[in-house]
């Protein structure tokens, strides 16, 4: 898993499990002390994810709620919004909204 820092953007690249729950926690939660904006996770290269990452990302987004900031995923896959759905964890999760194209 590869995490690179783009102000309030964390772009995630790779596979997203268990092995890197506790770096991605780490950085979200500093992006979420560091700026007064929302937090964006851009998971356009995430290539696979499990149900603990999903967990964070769900424990992340209600306690972002609760400092009165938003965490926004950007681009999830996939294979992400299926394991979402499976894990029932896609309501907990926040997903950036995108505007249709004619």
């Amino acid at each position: 898993m590869d995490i690179i820092s783009d102000g309030h953007t964390l772009v995630l690249q790779g596979s997203f499990d268990v092995r890197s729950t506790w770096e991605v926690r780490n950085a979200i939660y500093e992006r979420l002390e560091a700026f007064d904006d929302d937090v964006v996770i851009d998971m356009t290269d995430v290539t696979t994810i499990d149900a603990t990452a999903l967990r964070l990302l769900a424990v992340a987004t209600r306690a972002a709620w609760l400092s009165g900031h938003h965490l926004t995923v950007r681009n999830p896959g996939p294979a992400v919004r299926r394991m979402a759905h499976l894990t029932r964890l896609a309501h907990a999760i926040e997903v950036e909204r995108v505007a249709a194209t004619a």
